[in-house]
Formats: C-alpha cells, sequence, structure tokens
C-alpha cells in the first residue's frame, strides 16, 4: 500500500526490507572487485582493514542514508528536501541526493554491461555442459590460454557485447516497471534466497575441492607489514562502494520502510550481510583458485578468467562453473534493479507520471549510455569523451563513466550526507529516526560527523590525483 502523503508502496515486512537492501548492496563490488581488490592488496591486510572500515565509515552512511528516506517516505531529492523543511533548513540541501540519483543512472548503464559479461559466461559453461556432461572439469581438452581469451574475444564483439548489456537491462527494467511489492520485493525475496543457498553451496564445494587452508590463511593472515598507505585506501573505497552508498538507492529503499522499523539495528544487519557475503565470495574463489596453482593477484580478471580456468581441473567443472556465474548473476540483477530505482522513483513522482513509463524512459537513457559503453571495447575504443581532461584523458567511454561515478559523484554525495545529518538536520528528528540510543547514538554521531567527512574526502582527493 502508499505510504500516505506519497505515490509509494511499502515493503510488506521488515525482513523484505532487509532482503531487499542487501540485494542492493551485495552485487558485482562483491562477488567481482572484492576478491579482485584483496588479491591485489595482499590478503589478511587489507580484510582487516576493510572490516574496520564498514564500521566506521560504511555502516554510519548508510545509516543517514536510510533515515533520510524513511522520514521522507519520497524519493531521494524530495527526502532530503523534507529532512530540510523539518529542520529549518535550505531545501538547497537536495543536491545531495540529486547527485546520487544522477551517479545511480550513470553506474546502470555500465552495470548493466558487466551483467552482459556474466549472462555470456552463464551461456559458455552451460554449452560446455551440455557438451561435456558432468563428468571431469569444464572445458575439457581446451588450452588454458583459449578459456583466458574468452573475454577479451566477447570485448571484440560489439553486437554482442550491445545485445548481452540490453537483454540485462530489459530484464531489470522489468522488474522495477511492476513496482515495490510485485517486482522489486519479488526479486528481493526470491532471488536473494537461491543466491545465498547457491554461495554457501559453492563455498562448501570449494573448501572440499580446492585448497581452503591456503585461502584462509591469504585472506585472514594479517601481516601488518602489507599494510601501505595504498592498501588502506583501497579498503576504505572497497568498503564505501560495497554498500552502493552514495547512489541514492538506499535512500529510496528507505523510503518503503515502515515507522516500526528499527534503522539502527536494520542497517546493522545489512552491513554485516554485506561484509559477511563479501568474505564468503574470497572463500569461495580462492580455494578453486589456489588449487589450481593460479595467482591471486590478477585483479579484475580474477572471475572473469583465472577462475574459469580454474574449473577446469576441478571436478564437476562445467555444473559449478554454471552455477557459480547463475549466483553471480542473480546478486548483479538485485543490485541493478536498485540502481533503476532510484531515478525511476524520482521521475514519476517529479513528472506524475505512471510508474513503468517512467521505467521505460530512464530504461531507455540507459540504454543508450550502455550502448556507447559497450562499444568503448571495440568500434569505439579511441573515443576519449572527456580527454581534454587530464584525469580522463586516455579512459574509453565505458572507464569515464566509472571514474566520474566513483571519483565524484558518489564521494561528494557522501560527504554531504554526513554534514547534512551531522551537522545541519534537526538533532531531535535525527533522534526520532536513527533506532540508536545510549553509547551507540554518540558514537555513531560522532563517527557521522567526523571521521565519516574526512575520511571520504581522503578518498575523494586520491582519486582525483591518482
Amino acid at each position: 500500500m502508499a505510504a500516505a502523503g506519497s505515490r509509494h508502496e511499502n515493503w510488506s515486512s521488515r525482513s523484505a526490507f532487509i532482503l531487499a537492501a542487501v540485494g542492493s548492496a551485495v552485487g558485482l563490488g562483491n562477488m567481482w572487485r572484492f576478491p579482485a581488490e584483496a588479491g591485489e592488496n595482499g590478503g589478511g591486510a587489507f580484510v582487516l582493514f576493510y572490516i574496520f572500515c564498514v564500521l566506521l565509515i560504511g555502516l554510519p552512511v548508510l545509516l543517514s542514508e536510510v533515515l533520510i528516506g524513511r522520514h521522507g517516505q519520497a524519493s531521494a531529492p524530495e527526502s532530503v528536501r523534507k529532512v530540510a523543511r523539518d529542520s529549518h533548513a535550505s531545501e538547497g540541501w537536495s543536491v545531495l541526493a540529486s547527485l546520487g540519483v544522477f551517479a545511480a543512472f550513470l553506474i546502470l548503464s555500465f552495470y548493466c554491461v558487466v551483467g552482459g559479461w556474466v549472462v555470456y559466461y552463464i551461456a559458455v559453461f552451460a554449452g560446455d555442459l551440455f557438451q561435456t556432461g558432468l563428468t571431469g572439469g569444464a572445458f575439457q581438452g581446451r588450452d588454458p590460454s583459449d578459456i583466458e581469451g574468452l573475454l577479451p574475444g566477447l570485448f571484440g564483439n560489439g553486437s554482442l557485447m550491445v545485445g548481452l548489456n540490453l537483454g540485462f537491462l530489459a530484464v531489470t527494467i522489468f522488474f522495477v516497471a511492476r513496482g515495490v511489492s510485485s517486482g522489486i520485493e519479488w526479486v528481493a525475496v526470491y532471488l536473494m534466497p537461491l543466491f545465498f543457498l547457491l554461495f554457501l553451496g559453492i563455498t562448501i564445494y570449494g573448501a572440499f575441492t580446492g585448497n581452503f587452508s591456503e585461502a584462509v590463511a591469504y585472506l585472514f593472515t594479517f601481516d601488518f607489514s602489507k599494510l601501505t598507505g595504498e592498501v588502506m585506501l583501497a579498503a576504505v573505497g572497497q568498503a564505501f562502494f560495497s554498500l552502493s552508498l552514495g547512489v541514492a538507492g538506499m535512500m529510496t529503499y528507505g523510503a518503503y520502510a515502515s515507522r516500526d522499523t528499527n534503522l539502527g539495528e536494520t542497517s546493522g544487519i545489512i552491513a554485516g550481510a554485506d561484509t559477511a557475503i563479501a568474505l564468503l565470495a574470497g572463500l569461495a574463489i580462492f580455494p578453486i583458485v589456489f588449487a589450481a596453482g593460479l595467482s591471486a593477484s590478477v585483479g579484475p580478471g580474477l572471475m572473469f578468467q583465472s577462475l574459469p580456468i580454474a574449473f577446469q581441473a576441478m571436478p564437476l567443472g562445467s555444473l559449478i562453473g554454471l552455477f557459480f556465474f547463475v549466483m553471480v548473476f542473480f546478486a548483479a540483477l538485485t543490485s541493478s534493479v536498485s540502481l533503476l530505482e532510484a531515478p525511476t522513483a524520482w521521475m514519476f513522482e517529479k513528472f506524475q507520471m505512471k510508474r513503468p513509463t517512467a521505467t521505460l524512459i530512464v530504461g531507455f537513457g540507459a540504454a543508450v549510455l550502455g550502448v556507447l559503453a559497450s562499444l568503448s571495447f571495440n568500434e569505439i575504443a579511441d573515443f576519449h569523451p572527456l580527454g581534454f581532461i587530464p584525469l580522463f584523458a586516455e579512459t574509453n567511454f565505458f572507464d569515464t563513466l566509472d571514474g566520474v561515478t566513483a571519483k565524484l559523484f558518489m564521494p561528494i554525495g557522501a560527504i554531504l550526507t554526513c554534514i547534512f545529518v551531522g551537522w545541519v538536520a534537526d538533532v531531535r528528528l535525527i533522534d526520532q529516526e536513527n533506532g540508536l540510543d545510549g553509547w551507540l547514538h554518540m558514537t555513531w554521531r560522532a563517527l557521522v560527523r567526523f571521521v565519516c567527512p574526512v575520511a571520504l574526502a581522503v578518498i575523494l582527493v586520491v582519486g582525483l590525483t591518482s
């Protein structure tokens, strides 16, 4: 049912809200980026500081975003305006949410490109399973260099890249157009449990068939000599981006939360689940990679290149590889739905249009940018849209979208959120919404006012100078 005074629906239950929010946070950032970052940054030292950053930066900002949405009961910009009005502050603070909505739109356009890669690997493993059956590993008789070349081969096929991107985006549009209860919540309530089951099964598989002890030692042996400034900054960035902060998604989802939901407790569950899944992703991937004698420090190619090679040497490799990428697809879809929902909620509320119409308009815009992002690996690889800016002089269209959102919009939006909640919003209003008391409340306020803005400012400066 719609919330009073708005055109929004509500989550049917607190558990639905938690599943949807966890689904928003859990995506390719956990399944793809976290293992890659951990591998590139020395394992245990990175992991320990990452957990530390989730607690000190990620969780406080997450709660700040959710409470703005719950108080406003509207799209992210309108929710900020309502908090500002009720705090007798300038409604111009809504710019922080407008930045987030725009960032979500831009991220959606290239996120669905990577979602298309996942669909491609599902098809590859399904075809291999059909040919070879359940016996032995995946890609029997194929040279590892051939398997490693699957991704570059995909990049070179512009029409296939575009088709996969648009197909993934179309599925995302379908669920968002159906609304909160019939679409977004359905994805969360049904796909997230399936994701958890597949994830648990693959982790157990890796524990028994892979080099689990080496993976555990790699992830949880804290060699502080490896905790360099570069590693710490990578951990801060991963904690921030893993929770989908700064893109208005959590504000938008918070608007559908009921008044009796304890936001402090719920935010803790969301952050804890997101962190646990990131760690499990390492425990699912690294045992398989180490058992095949492959390196963990190959960066983004870990999931799409090293892991398929590793499945070649594993029992039931084709089947497990298929299950793995289906699992990643579920995680990617729950996040892409959140990314599309933020601008869609703003559009159908702002222009008083029907939800399906707003979804299609936003989706069409994302499709146009997504086609350009898909072609930036092939036909328009030499096109540098922001080439006149030194920071983006050599980046293609895909990397420019990624860089602008990650290095500018997201940290700026999060910094403004912390300043708004910590210094501008009425203290009594914030106290009513956050669900915290005693020392937890005092700690949270101190983090939001002092620690988080400084840490996020460091991320911003380093991102712009690196």
